[in-house]
């Protein structure tokens, strides 16, 4: 298992390139800190510089950790660019989640992308943007929105939807909701309530 879950600081050179990667550094460094998202071109290399840090032995408390590999792979003259982020956006429980859902909403909407495919079914329905609503989802005697993410083919009947992500497959009826996450292929119809409930869930 390779975990990184330590604040990770690296700097740059004068070409926007890391040449070192500092975890849990005692003085300053940088005010730069990876955020745990990669891009490998040789995925390959990486395996095997992987491979060698497996093969090392472990003191207690000690942990595998993917930037032992990468310093590998700067060692023997890879090349690794920073690239540059303007928020960061947690997913770690449902309350951040949904603030995270809504924030991606309203980027999405400032970025006039189509959120509502064409092959959506809307039927005596009220859509309140910014919404997501995905291909061949049909909304029928509802109010949706704002910040309702519905996933492909899912099914909405006689309900009122708020701050909702909901997955794909999945049929809610004669319910209001709000602050919801739903998964993929639930059948929920119920009391007003707040749900948070995984893949092939029935709750009537």
């Amino acid at each position: 298992m390779f975990l990184n879950v330590v604040i990770v600081f690296t700097t740059l050179n004068a070409e926007n390139r890391i040449i070192n990667l500092v975890e849990k550094p005692k003085d300053f460094v940088s005010d730069l800190a990876v955020i745990g998202i990669y891009y490998f071109k040789e995925i390959e290399i990486l395996k095997v510089a992987l491979e060698a840090v497996v093969k090392e032995s472990l003191q207690p408390g000690e942990e595998y950790q993917i930037n032992q590999g990468i310093l590998t792979m700067m060692e023997e003259g890879k090349i690794f660019k920073a690239g540059e982020v303007n928020a960061w956006m947690d997913c770690g429980n449902p309350k951040v989640t949904l603030s995270t859902h809504q924030k991606i909403l309203g980027l999405k909407t400032a970025e006039n992308e189509v959120l509502i495919d064409p092959s959506a079914l809307i039927e005596n329905s009220q859509i309140i943007p910014p919404c997501y609503i995905g291909k061949g989802v049909k909304i029928s005697n509802s109010s949706v929105g704002p910040h309702v993410s519905l996933g492909a083919g899912t099914q909405v009947r006689d309900a009122q939807i708020k701050n909702c992500l909901i997955q794909e497959n999945t049929q809610i009826e004669e319910t209001t909701l709000e602050n919801a996450m739903i998964g993929n292929h639930v059948r929920y119809k119920g009391k007003p309530t707040f749900v948070s409930i995984g893949d092939y869930s029935e709750i009537y």
